[in-house]
């Protein structure tokens, strides 16, 4: 009896530490479990914050920028949730699947916005949304670099058709990653030993996709969607052979987050209904002429440090009055997509949509001329920038200074009157003057007659600098200075 007991307590043993390894084997964070339950931060003290703060992954898939526009699944996805709360939305990019977690736990995020595979080890650490999509994992692997001139025999007799041959061979895959612990049940389910290589975690699945392409490494794993649109891309690849059956892709909170988790899973089962969803995930998975395209720009954030063609004008008359290059790039991605040939219907045109009264007061000759138009469009923030000399926060002078350069200094004159007025800060754009410059659209006030220069379509200059320094801040975390 003693005997049965000791052997109960040494499986007992034995089952807790294999249920522990597990769960640090997926997260790489031994302790996560207890951090992430106690926090209690909710969907209520989000909305008291007024904005969630999602973190996700720099990929060609989950957040990326092309052309001067952040775009990508997650963040698709991530700025509608946003707007079914009615919050702002900050998103965090995160350099691995292990800083996914850790941000979870230690307060910095409240949503986990990245494809994770739902596993039961997982699970013990965070509660999982309702599935996004269905995918499986399959075996990425190189077919020979000849393999064109090659019958189609001499190339099969070349790859794995079965997960079986793996047995005695080696897959990279990355650090803390579902695909490691898919490999190991893998190899107990074929009855042999595959070698694990392990990669750093900070490598995106695109990524390792491409060193089996440059021979760097002979195989990995990769969910069928991510694999099949690279292949697009890669028709060297070989990604036919499945190592899984069909699993479930979600986004995760902490435990503790019950309302957060319903309210997340009454959003996707009301945008899965609706076609929008389907486009978004077509155009990121299916879409392969799309991705190709991509992948061969210059302006491809992943590719290059580069936002448009213009990016050397920019830098040069950003320098000249001491912004950001990357907000000044903004400001002209906000006023014509880089267009230099853009028009409005007000008359404005070029690339900064400069109007033919102030083009001439600028010496502006041909305003769909880049180098002029970026000339003078900076000159005049430099003199708009000037006239709000009183101004002490450099940020807050700037943020006057965009507004005045989409509705006219007198408007913005007028709004910081009206705040003066009501008692608010006339020196303070965000959350003073931006609501003044909104009231200046109703007749109660600007018919009023300290308001000097009338009527204004408010929303126009409050969304523009809004929309200028959201795209900034995208800017700033993919493209350095």
């Amino acid at each position: 009896m003693r005997i049965f007991i000791l052997l109960l307590l040494i499986i007992s043993f034995i089952s807790g530490c294999k249920q522990e390894k597990q769960r640090k084997d997926e997260t790489g964070l031994s302790e996560a479990f207890s951090k992430i339950s106690s926090i209690k931060r909710d969907l209520e003290d989000i909305k008291a914050d007024g904005k969630l703060t999602a973190v996700t992954t720099y990929s060609s898939t989950s957040y990326f920028l092309y052309r001067g526009q952040p775009m990508g699944f997650e963040y698709e996805l991530l700025k509608r949730f946003a707007e079914y709360l009615d919050v702002e939305l900050e998103i965090r990019i995160s350099n691995s699947i292990d800083s996914l977690f850790r941000e979870l736990q230690n307060e910095e995020v409240d949503l986990i916005a990245h494809g994770l595979t739902i596993t039961s080890g997982r699970k013990q650490i965070v509660d999982f949304t309702d599935y996004l999509y269905l995918t499986h994992q399959v075996l990425v692997q190189k077919k020979p670099d000849n393999w064109r001139k090659m019958s189609w025999s001499s190339v099969q007799s070349h790859l794995v058709h079965d997960a079986i041959e793996l047995i005695g061979d080696t897959v990279s895959v990355r650090a803390n990653s579902s695909y490691i612990q898919r490999l190991d049940n893998l190899s107990h389910e074929i009855g042999g030993k595959i070698h694990i290589d392990t990669l750093p975690g900070n490598l995106s699945t695109s990524e390792i996709i491409k060193m089996v392409v440059d021979g760097k490494i002979k195989y990995t794993i990769a969910d069928n969607n991510l694999a099949s649109i690279n292949a697009s891309y890669y028709p060297i690849l070989n990604i036919d052979v499945p190592v899984s059956f069909s699993q479930r892709i979600g986004w995760a909170v902490r435990p503790q987050a019950d309302e957060l988790l319903v309210s997340a899973n009454q959003w996707l089962k009301k945008i899965k209904k609706k076609v929008d969803y389907y486009v978004i995930y077509n155009k990121y998975f299916k879409n392969k002429r799309d991705f190709r395209k991509r992948i061969q720009s210059e302006f491809y954030s992943l590719n290059e440090n580069k936002i448009s063609k213009y990016d050397d004008l920019i830098k040069k008359h950003a320098s000249k009055i001491n912004w950001d290059w990357r907000l000044l790039a903004s400001l002209v991605y906000q006023e014509s997509r880089y267009n230099p040939t853009a028009s409005s219907w007000a008359g404005a045109q070029g690339l900064m949509q400069i109007m033919p009264a102030t083009a001439s007061d600028l010496g502006v000759t041909n305003r769909s001329d880049p180098k002029q138009s970026v000339e003078g469009g900076t000159k005049y923030l430099d003199q708009l920038y000037e006239r709000f000399d009183k101004i002490e926060d450099s940020l807050q002078r700037i943020k006057f200074t965009i507004a005045s350069y989409n509705c006219g200094y007198y408007h913005v004159k007028d709004a910081r009157k009206l705040a003066e007025m009501k008692d608010l800060d006339p020196n303070r754009w965000d959350e003073n003057v931006a609501e003044m410059i909104l009231e200046l659209s109703y007749p109660a006030n600007y018919n009023l007659p300290e308001i000097k220069y009338g009527y204004v379509r408010g929303i126009e200059p409050y969304t523009y600098v809004d929309q200028i320094f959201k795209r900034f801040d995208h800017y700033k975390k993919f493209i350095e200075t």
